[in-house]
Formats: structure tokens, C-alpha cells, sequence
């Protein structure tokens, strides 16, 4: 029964509009579990973008270049470990290592549309690179073409002393 005494406000209805601030709200925001399937529905949609992304021809030429790099540098050693002479040379659509035995190491393009030319370093084109068995070399170098789109060059090159790198034309 409502009363009029001091400090009473009278009815429940009254009371409750009295303090309006103090009414608890539920907690606004994100759950931790809703923000993790949000980053894992991110990540699953950037791998399906980066699978997609097909490679440029660029990105294979640089590979080709730095596989062969290695293979010659591979043949190089294997020539001055057995002592017999080892010679690289371009073929259609491929490569040979003449002096090794077959299947000591890979003889083709990794990518397709590669072609080389091999030549001496002041570009005398040669048939093929010597790679030993002697320790110091003549100076060498192969130029890879890329068909493109965009076509592209890069030469493998060594001094006959250091190993073969790879480096841009200009």
C-alpha cells in the first residue's frame, strides 16, 4: 500500500523511472568466437585468391635461370670430380649434358616456352659450354628467352673462375 512518507516514492512504477541510468544493458560487441570464424573465413578466402593467381612468365624465367645456374654449377663439379670433359648445349625445346651419364641430371625445362643460346662472354655464340674438368674455365655465358608475353632475357654467366650467376640484360 502506498505511503506518503518522506523518502517514499510511492509505486513501483515510479520508483523504476526514477534512476533511469542504473537499468544493467547486455554486453554489445563481438564474441571472441564469432572474431575467429571471421579471420578464419578471411584466410580461407585469401588462399583461394593466391591458389588462383596463375605465375607470369617473369617469376618462370627467374626459376629457369636459377636452376640452371645450379645445374651448371652441379655438371662444373662433377666434370673436375671424375675428370672427364662435361659439355652443356641447347637443344629444341631442351637442354644436354654431354659427358655425364644419362639421367645424372635433369635435361629439360622446368617451363615451357624457354629457350637458350649459349656464346663466349665478348658474345661469340658457341655450340655448346664447357664446364671441365679443368678448374678455371673460359668465360661463358648463356642467354634464356622467355616467349612473353612480356619476352624477356636473362643471362647465366661465370668467368671462368666463380660460379655461374644470374643477371638482367640490358
Amino acid at each position: 500500500m502506498p505511503t506518503s512518507a518522506a523518502g517514499n516514492s510511492g509505486s513501483g512504477a515510479l520508483r523504476r523511472n526514477r534512476y533511469p541510468r542504473l537499468h544493467i544493458h547486455p554486453a554489445r560487441g563481438f564474441t571472441l568466437l564469432e572474431l575467429i570464424v571471421v579471420i578464419a573465413i578471411i584466410a580461407i578466402a585469401t588462399a583461394a585468391v593466391s591458389f588462383a593467381i596463375r605465375d607470369t612468365n617473369a617469376a618462370k624465367l627467374d626459376r629457369e635461370a636459377d636452376r640452371l645456374a645450379a645445374l651448371l654449377e652441379s655438371a662444373r663439379a662433377q666434370s673436375r670430380a671424375s675428370g672427364i670433359v662435361v659439355r652443356w648445349r641447347p637443344v629444341e625445346g631442351s637442354f644436354v649434358f654431354d659427358g655425364l651419364p644419362p639421367g645424372a641430371l635433369p635435361a629439360n625445362w622446368a617451363a615451357e616456352g624457354i629457350t637458350a643460346q649459349a656464346s663466349l662472354a665478348n658474345g661469340t655464340l658457341v655450340p655448346a659450354l664447357q664446364l671441365g674438368p679443368d678448374p678455371i674455365i673460359a668465360a661463358q655465358q648463356v642467354m634464356l628467352y622467355s616467349a612473353g608475353p612480356p619476352a624477356r632475357a636473362l643471362r647465366i654467366a661465370t668467368d671462368g673462375v666463380r660460379p655461374f650467376t644470374v643477371s638482367a640484360v640490358q
